[in-house]
């Protein structure tokens, strides 16, 4: 389903505000309340927002929503670990995908002096890699939600077309031993599920406290999935051997 600038203005005002009624975003795009529902209306069908009596929210889990400046001071070591143990995955010269997150940033952090391209919707991730002479990076751009430190929603969707990536390393909220991967809101979950449908090699990289938790929406299923790279807390290991994944542990 196409996409319109409106759309792009609505989600962003959702990105900063979370909730917002018709009769607001009416005033603040210039068009009538007929419009409004029908925007709405194609972005709930499109999952990115949840509509009620006369305003809509961002689809996501209020409940599990943490920031990134929270994340990074949890269970440093493990993702620390993590990071060092992906980057035995990555070579010289190959085309790799970081997602945002504090495990993502862990990585990134292992691989400064290594000559890659790396594509990230990441603040962080640029920031940390932006020097880095052997580091050639493409930011997806978007909707930039602070506390995640990330670009989502449509444009990043769009921008992947345009790329070849070759391994994807992607975090996630929590994992299931059937082999469910999910994330804390819609756009995360889309965002992720398109850079694994254009990825050679879907990574994730999930430390052992996210085992058995659900998080909002599922981004990935087991057949979706290459590695699984965790600490050595996670005691499942062969059940996901089972449904095809690879685990690895740090």
């Amino acid at each position: 389903m196409k996409h319109i600038p409106r759309h792009e203005e609505i989600l962003e005002i959702l990105t900063k505000l979370r909730t917002i009624t018709v009769p607001e975003l009416t005033s603040r795009l210039g068009v009538s309340e007929v419009t409004i529902r029908k925007d709405l209306t194609l972005l709930e069908e499109m999952g990115y927002v949840i509509r009620s009596h006369g305003s809509a929210r961002l689809a996501e889990d209020t409940r599990a929503l943490s920031t990134i400046n929270t994340r990074k001071k949890t269970n440093t070591n493990e993702k620390q670990s993590i990071g060092e143990k992906a980057k035995s995955l990555i070579r010289e010269g190959d085309t790799i995908y970081l997602d945002s997150g504090s495990t993502s940033l862990a990585l990134a952090g292992v691989i400064k002096n290594m000559s890659l391209r790396i594509i990230t919707n990441s603040i962080d991730v640029m920031n940390t890699l932006a020097e880095e002479p052997g580091i050639s990076l493409v930011c997806l751009g978007g909707n930039y939600r602070k506390e995640a430190g990330s670009f989502l929603g449509p444009l990043p969707m769009e921008a992947l077309k345009n790329f070849q990536i070759e391994t994807c390393f992607i975090g996630a909220t929590g994992f299931l031993s059937r082999g469910i991967f999910s994330a804390q809101n819609i756009m995360e979950s889309q965002l992720k599920a398109q850079v694994i449908q254009v990825s050679k090699r879907r990574v994730i990289m999930a430390d052992s406290s996210k085992y058995e938790k659900t998080a909002f929406s599922v981004f990935a299923r087991a057949n979706e999935v290459d590695v699984l790279i965790t600490d050595s807390g996670f005691k499942d290991g062969e059940t996901l051997n089972k449904l095809g994944i690879e685990v690895l542990f740090a």
